[in-house]
């Protein structure tokens, strides 16, 4: 039997419980492909694939209120020009204490003209959720 947990596999034996001609005889020949055979019979490899989300619920932001985010967190992290952030991308993960996240939040307000309740301020944890409550408070002003 073969189990499967994010980037590692486990293979067990079965030949205890059945007749061993038919316990399939298991070979990794890469982290990401698995060749079984049974009765000396192989059977083609199967492939592993990295597990996709299959049902993904987002309140995707305008773009340009994305983009503008992403320049506001890298100018307040000084993160390189070169430095990757997308919408999903977390400010922890970019390097963010709650100090820095506190002058993200700062730096938004002053960009954008609003301002942000502390409590919903503690809440944004991404580039993509900062840019939605923008837009949400943006449209409440108005």
């Amino acid at each position: 039997m073969a189990s499967i947990t994010g980037t590692s596999m486990s293979m067990t034996s079965l030949r205890s419980s059945f007749n061993q001609r038919l316990v399939p005889s298991p070979r990794i020949s890469s982290p990401n492909s698995v060749s079984l055979a049974i009765k000396g019979k192989a059977f083609q490899s199967i492939s592993l694939q990295p597990r996709v989300n299959r049902f993904r619920v987002s309140c995707a932001a305008n773009s340009e209120t994305v983009k503008k985010v992403i320049d506001i967190v890298k100018k307040q992290l000084a993160l390189p020009a070169e430095s990757t952030v997308t919408g999903e991308s977390k400010f922890s993960a970019l390097g963010a204490d709650s100090l820095d996240t506190v002058e993200i939040v700062m730096g938004l307000e002053e960009a954008f003209g609003i301002s942000v309740e502390e409590d919903s301020a503690q809440t944004i944890t991404t580039v993509e959720e900062a840019a939605v409550m923008i837009e949400k408070l943006i449209k409440d002003k108005n």
